[in-house]
């Protein structure tokens, strides 16, 4: 890895923290084991070893003011970005850096592993754009919850497709394969190259990432090929009150070491 760590001389990692949430606005900010959420995000991207720095971007000046005893560099960015990619592709654009990660702002569980799974591809292919990571869904019930997005590869590891619905999908009236497919998580978390992700945010909209409402399908759409990585680790992203009192529980039992 010392060889391929020299291939870049900075990895930036960016976690858009945006206030006005639709379904639990704040919840950055909540309250878990004493400080707000977005702070264990930040100490868990910060562990992660590939990483040289890491930022919290806000759309709101009340996340700011939070974090500031933590001493967390948090920066205010537009108040209209229509999604955190063009927040992270605004904060990119104005530092110095090679590779940028996405990390989402509601996972607090998030193991720093995962992110330097994610940064691996680019030190080792320069040529791959970007890259995320997948766990294989092993509870049969999260296969046909659309809140759960799936993904496929091909057999270089590369992602044919994600979407919300069920892929592969076993058609009905014919006998079930042996041995049965195996369904994928897509973990929201991304790496890209810094001009790659520039370049990303100003593409158009396409039909699919419109239909399923997945900003990674434009990526695809567009020609551009996305590698995926395995990971073992699940992490919780806080959507809704019962989430938050999910991670809330987990922290009380073990601590920051949850």
């Amino acid at each position: 890895m010392g060889i391929l760590r020299l291939m870049v001389s900075k990895v930036l990692a960016v976690i858009p923290a945006r206030y006005r949430s639709t379904r639990l606005p704040g919840k950055v900010l909540a309250d878990v084991a004493g400080k707000p959420l977005v702070w264990h995000v930040y100490r868990r991207a910060s562990q992660a070893r590939l990483v040289d720095e890491t930022v919290i971007a806000t759309d709101d000046h009340r996340v700011v003011d939070a974090l500031r005893p933590y001493d967390v560099p948090a920066v205010l960015t537009c108040s209209d970005h229509a999604t955190g990619t063009d927040r992270l592709a605004e904060v990119a654009g104005g530092r110095p850096c090679d590779i940028v990660v996405n990390v989402q702002g509601d996972e607090p569980l998030l193991d720093p592993g995962t992110i330097d799974a994610a940064i691996r591809p680019l030190l080792a292919d320069a040529a791959l754009p970007m890259a995320t990571v997948r766990h294989r869904i092993r509870d049969a019930g999260r296969i046909g919850d659309p809140n759960v997005v799936k993904v496929v590869c091909d057999t270089a590891g590369r992602a044919l497709y994600f979407s919300r619905s069920p892929i592969p999908h076993v058609r009905d009236g014919g006998p079930a394969p042996e041995p049965p497919p195996i369904y994928w998580q897509h973990v929201g978390l991304y790496a890209y190259r810094r001009a790659f992700l520039l370049r990303f945010a100003s593409l158009p909209q396409t039909e699919l990432e419109k239909a399923e409402k997945l900003e990674q399908l434009r990526a695809l759409e567009h020609g551009f090929p996305i590698g995926v990585v395995e990971t073992e680790h699940e992490s919780v992203g806080v959507d809704t009150l019962d989430d938050l009192e999910r991670v809330r529980r987990q922290f009380a039992v073990y601590g920051e070491a949850a």
